[in-house]
């Protein structure tokens, strides 16, 4: 197992605006008859990560040879 794992800018905090409902889900909750509340829930937080890469350049024509 690696623990020396290291993520850049990896205690930047983020905001994610959550519904109490998202919220609930990502803790551990389920929603039977309603999956979509955990889609949206992931969808927003993937979004927030791909944001917060963008700004460091992680499509930059620096990384091309």
């Amino acid at each position: 197992m690696n623990t020396n794992l290291r993520i850049p800018h990896g205690e930047d905090k983020v905001k994610v605006e959550l519904t109490v409902k998202e919220l609930m889900v990502l803790a551990g909750a389920r929603f039977p008859n309603n999956h979509l509340i955990e889609v949206g829930a992931r969808k927003k937080l993937n979004e927030v990560l791909e944001q917060t890469y963008e700004i460091e350049g992680r499509n930059s024509s620096a990384y091309e040879f």
